[in-house]
């Protein structure tokens, strides 16, 4: 789950290229904040970047297409970011106060890269943001180079600095909502492998709640949702003690 830092040299033709298709290609005024979790070393991370000429993070964003589903682009967004197609996306917050908007940030990322920006022009308006929370495996991730982003970082959320905007807050909307939803959407976010412990998917409950969970109760809870196929003891050198396996049910 390695950073990934974009060339300045590449960095400046992003944005120059970016300037000059925007207006004619995105909707004004609307952005999409997609919120990107994953589970690597027993902790929770989310997805953050650093833009051009900030030495500071915050969440990965990007812009809707004038003929393209709010949806659509944010599946979009989180395809060309992480190059994993199959992303489970909710939407859960749309971020609109006047206090998140401030022209200098915007017009300093691209001062600090020696270009310029015509007074009044469609980067630095006012956006509303459309926030989305997805749930992968890090190690899928392949991130791609995009424009404004000098790197990519994994944080874990229980450490996180302050961030860009109003990004810490979203951010901790997003927590919550993955949290009450995780046993809605266990089967929807495919984060298990095709078989599975008890264990395994107590581990998960485990990190995305940021708390550790008494075996027979997680084990009760789980079941009782009914979407569990329990399947032959998974051989470990002890039979009397080997683990059941698990899969989710075909029907569920």
């Amino acid at each position: 789950m390695a950073d990934v830092k974009n060339s300045k040299q590449e960095l400046v033709k992003l944005m120059k290229e970016f300037l000059r298709i925007a207006p004619d290609l995105y909707l004004p005024a609307i952005s999409i904040d997609p919120v990107v979790f994953s589970y690597h070393n027993g902790k929770l991370n989310v997805l953050v970047v650093r833009f051009a000429g900030s030495s500071g993070f915050g969440l990965p964003g990007g812009f809707v297409k004038k003929n393209e589903d709010i949806d659509a682009a944010a599946l979009r967004i989180l395809q060309e970011m992480t190059g994993i197609n199959n992303i489970y996306l909710e939407q859960f917050y749309t971020s609109g106060k006047v206090s998140r908007y401030d022209k200098k940030v915007i017009r300093n990322l691209f001062i600090k890269r020696g270009l310029e920006l015509p007074a009044n022009n469609w980067m630095e308006q006012r956006f509303v943001s459309v926030c989305y929370y997805a749930l992968v495996d890090a190690e899928k991730v392949m991130l791609k180079s995009m424009p404004f982003i000098e790197a990519f970082k994994w944080m874990d959320v229980k450490k996180l600095p302050r961030l860009s905007y109003d990004h810490n807050d979203i951010i901790g909307k997003a927590v919550s909502r993955l949290q009450s939803d995780l046993d809605n959407k266990l089967v929807e976010f495919k984060l298990m492998d095709e078989t599975f412990t008890m264990k395994d998917l107590q581990k998960l409950y485990e990190i995305v709640y940021q708390k550790k969970m008494v075996r027979t109760n997680f084990q009760r809870r789980i079941l009782n949702l009914g979407v569990l196929e329990r399947l032959d003891k998974k051989y470990n050198g002890k039979s009397h003690k080997a683990p059941y396996l698990y899969r989710f049910a075909r029907a569920k």
